[in-house]
Order: structure tokens, then C-alpha cells, then sequence
């Protein structure tokens, strides 16, 4: 069975929704934009995975889980244990180091892991902690993907026919292949690439200005539609919640309408702070919105206040870190968040 249809079952069971994609009503989202997605290529898997974002009613929510790269889906299967359900949403990582949990080595199978994920009805999301460009992989945590680099550094980067602006195409060039086994087989991704920009722990954050973050987005989406044409992606802009001075608005780091699907943040704080979801809703214009990651599962009470959230993501091995088995079962059980065994 398609994922459209499958989810399309999910939502209309679990809701009784209307997923006609460009209507609006009092009871339904925000749907004055067209809901195309910003690839005007885009395959049509991606566009009705993205009317399926679309169909979900304010109120409900799709429940999701990552998993780290060499672990291949042990956390989404912990939740399936622990509740006896699974996320619908199933994520995944490319990784950076080498016979780790985070290793590279694990690309091949996560690729193939997704294809099964997605033959049994989940939406596949993937993203990728990339060691810098200057660095070759694998790379370390602290030693690459949370080092920086220097303002010449990242004027090269950033600045076609460059040596490093062409060192960082090839390392674009080798996650291309990945997706482009997803693409061949008509499997559309939430793509969700260089997260939570606007804090200072990753090489790619806390750069501001056209010349800045904005810029290596814009290139990258341009590389990955135009030059390898995967037109099966999906594009989250995912940031981080803005839970101390040290972490920038969502505005100076936000790359553009005409590049985004879907707009995103991370969040590891309990209280689920509602500054965050009404300033990135107010920034999406009506696109979606979406848990990106999070430690604490959203409770009901975040569900209500916070009504426009698409889906939620907990991070790998966090849903037992960070939430009680009470907890967890309080959640799968909501009739508001969507399982996947709710087809």
C-alpha cells in the first residue's frame, strides 16, 4: 500500500478529516498557500506526503522516533515494546564517525531500513550531523562536527568555484546516492539537513546574514533539486528552541519560503515554552510546523495550547531517558496523536 494511502486511512479513522490539500475552513489549518511543495519537480510521493501534513487537524499530532545510524531502528522498536504501538514518523541519521553508533559505516543498511520502514507505511526522515568540510570522514563529535570554521573559511565555503566550496559538493555528492536509492523507488523524505542553526555548538551555526547559514541552505537546495534532481525530498528548515540568550531568533537564520516545506525546531525543554510554536508559526505563513526533536514527549496539554504542530520526533534512546513508562503510555494512548497501527 502507498504511504498516501496509508496515512490518508491513519487521518481519516483517527479524525475524520477532509484532505482536500487547498481549502481552508475554521476547523481546519492555515491553508491559504498553495501546498505544493517549493520543488516545482517534486515527485508526486513527496506532494502527497506533504498534503498528508496538510490534512492533519489542529489538535492532533503525528507521533515519531529516531534512531541513532548503527542502531537502525532500536528505539523506534522500543516504543513499539513499551506501548505496543509504533511511531508513524520513522528517522533516521547519516552519521559522521566510524564503528560507533553514529558510524558511516551503517549508511547502506539505515537506506535499506527505510525502504522496509516505508513499505510497512512510516514517513521516513532523515538528516545528517556532517563533519566540517575541511575535514575528511569519519571525524569526530567535538574534533569536526562541533568545531567551527574560521570567517575566511566559511566565505570559501559558501562561495561557488571555490577548493572548498568544491570539497563540500563532494561530500554533498556522496548523501546524494543515498537518497537518490530512495528516489528511484518512489520514497519520499522529509529531509532535514544542518539543524538547530541558530545555537553555536554546530560548524554551520550562529551564521548570520545572506552571506551566512541562509546561503549554505539556499546552495545545498539548489544542488540537491537542480544538479541530482531529488525530487523526492521534502525540505525541513529544523532550528532549536530559543531557551537562552546564546540562541538566536528563528528570523535571522530562516533561508525563505520558496526553500522550505516545512518549518521545525528542537525541543528538550519539559514546559514545552508557547513563545517558541507562535513565533515559528508565525514565520511559516501557513506552511507546517513540527516537533523536530524532542527529549519530553508532548503531553496532552501541549497538544491543546499548542494545537498546529504536525509531528513530534523524540530523540533516539530519549524516550526512556526523558519519560517515564507512564508517561510514554499517556501519550501513545492519546487518541490525538497518530500511530501507525491506527490505519
Amino acid at each position: 500500500m502507498e504511504i498516501r494511502q496509508i496515512l490518508l486511512c491513519i487521518l481519516l479513522l483517527a479524525l475524520s478529516a477532509n484532505c482536500v490539500a487547498n481549502k481552508s475552513s475554521s476547523n481546519e489549518r492555515d491553508n491559504n498557500l498553495k501546498t505544493a511543495p517549493v520543488n516545482k519537480m517534486a515527485s508526486k510521493e513527496a506532494c502527497e506526503l506533504l498534503d498528508v501534513l496538510y490534512a492533519v487537524k489542529p489538535g492532533t499530532i503525528i507521533s515519531g522516533q529516531h534512531n541513532y545510524p548503527c542502531t537502525i531502528s532500536e528505539t523506534t522498536d522500543e516504543a513499539k515494546t513499551i506501548t505496543g504501538y509504533y511511531p508513524t514518523v520513522w528517522g533516521q541519521d547519516f552519521g559522521f564517525s566510524s564503528n560507533d553508533k553514529d558510524g558511516i559505516e551503517c549508511r547502506d543498511k539505515i537506506i535499506q531500513e527505510a525502504i522496509n520502514r516505508h513499505k510497512k507505511g512510516h514517513i521516513i526522515t532523515l538528516m545528517w550531523h556532517a563533519v566540517r568540510p575541511i575535514d575528511n570522514e569519519p571525524g569526530g563529535w567535538k574534533e569536526s562536527v562541533q568545531n567551527d570554521l574560521t570567517d575566511e573559511q566559511w566565505k570559501n565555503l559558501v562561495t561557488p568555484g571555490t577548493n572548498l566550496h568544491k570539497q563540500w559538493l563532494v561530500q554533498l555528492d556522496v548523501i546524494a546516492e543515498y537518497l537518490k536509492v530512495l528516489r528511484d523507488k518512489d520514497i519520499p523524505v522529509l529531509w532535514r539537513p544542518y539543524h538547530e542553526m541558530n545555537g553555536d555548538w554546530f560548524w554551520w551555526g550562529k551564521k548570520k546574514g545572506t552571506e551566512g547559514y541562509v546561503k549554505l541552505w539556499r546552495n545545498m537546495y539548489n544542488y540537491f533539486t537542480h544538479h541530482h534532481k531529488l525530487n523526492n525530498l521534502l525540505w525541513v528548515w529544523n532550528a532549536n528552541e530559543i531557551r537562552n540568550d546564546n540562541i538566536g531568533p528563528y528570523s535571522e537564520y530562516f533561508p525563505g519560503l520558496d526553500v522550505v516545506d516545512v518549518l521545525a525546531t528542537d525541543v528538550y525543554q519539559a514546559n514545552y515554552a508557547k513563545h517558541d510554536y507562535i513565533k515559528l508559526k508565525k514565520l511559516a505563513q501557513g506552511k507546517p510546523i513540527a516537533i523536530g526533536e524532542c527529549g519530553p514527549l508532548p503531553g496532552v496539554e501541549v497538544i491543546d495550547e499548542q494545537p498546529d504542530w504536525v509531528w513530534f520526533m523524540c530523540w533516539a534512546r530519549f524516550l526512556s531517558r526523558n519519560n517515564t513508562n507512564q508517561k510514554i503510555h499517556e501519550v501513545y494512548n492519546n487518541s490525538k496523536v497518530l500511530k501507525l497501527e491506527d490505519m
